[in-house]
């Protein structure tokens, strides 16, 4: 089956302090953004992609296409108000019926090529996969004033990318947006569809804080 990935690459740098968005620091040398891009290509060598962006970085991103050549297919289009509308900006550039889509976090550049592959892989046979990572620390639960601690074998983090067969999750995003679609499985599990978890790889954070660039460049040195 064709597959595609939605890059969600509309954020802002509040929480890293900095005057460009996260998805174009540097890591190594070379773009947050680009590293992510590369890792979907060698894991899917003809997958198309769809950058979602916000418009005041237009230029940015095509200055940095220019720069950095990207030989597979690639659309850019708006981002919305929230993610919510962006990704289904995004899915709205699939015309491919009979396809599959991953959704991910521009920032999130230290994916690893297996979890991809197995994410798409699960999502063609069951309709979803969502890779997850365990969770090492305690944790308690907060209520108001009070607090209780969880078991945290019952709790996992969530990663990107996000894999779905293209009509499911198209079909997920006609609902009216909800405050808790905080991300596409919640979209299409909002429909009563069973979210399936695969294991994902425990460097494939999130980059948001300037420490996360001190820990991304330490992973990325030692992948080269």
């Amino acid at each position: 089956m064709k597959k595609y990935v939605v890059v969600v690459a509309g954020g802002s740098g509040e929480r890293m302090k900095s005057d460009i968005p996260k998805q174009f620091l540097e890591i190594c040398g070379v773009p947050v953004i680009m590293h992510t891009l590369r890792v979907f290509a060698v894991a899917v060598c003809d997958i198309e992609f769809i950058i979602v962006i916000n418009p005041k970085w237009l230029q940015m991103w095509k200055a940095l296409c220019e720069k950095y050549i990207i030989t597979n297919s690639c659309i850019t289009t708006e981002g919305g108000p929230t993610r919510f509308h962006s990704v289904k900006n995004g899915l709205s550039k699939i015309k491919d019926t009979n396809s599959l889509v991953a959704i991910h976090d521009a920032v999130r550049p230290l994916v690893s090529v297996e979890v991809i592959q197995k994410c798409f892989a699960e999502a063609e046979r069951f309709g979803n996969a969502v890779p997850v990572v365990p969770i090492y620390n305690s944790v308690r639960k907060k209520t108001g004033a009070f607090n209780e601690a969880i078991d945290r074998n019952d709790l996992c983090i969530i990663q990107t990318p996000q894999c779905f067969q293209t009509t499911l999750i198209k079909e997920a995003y006609l609902q009216s947006y909800d405050e808790k679609f905080k991300d596409d499985a919640i979209v299409l599990e909002n429909m009563g569809v069973q979210i399936r978890l695969v294991d994902g790889n425990l460097e494939n954070i999130k980059i948001t804080k300037p420490t996360d660039i001190l820990i991304a460049e330490a992973f990325l040195s030692d992948r080269k």
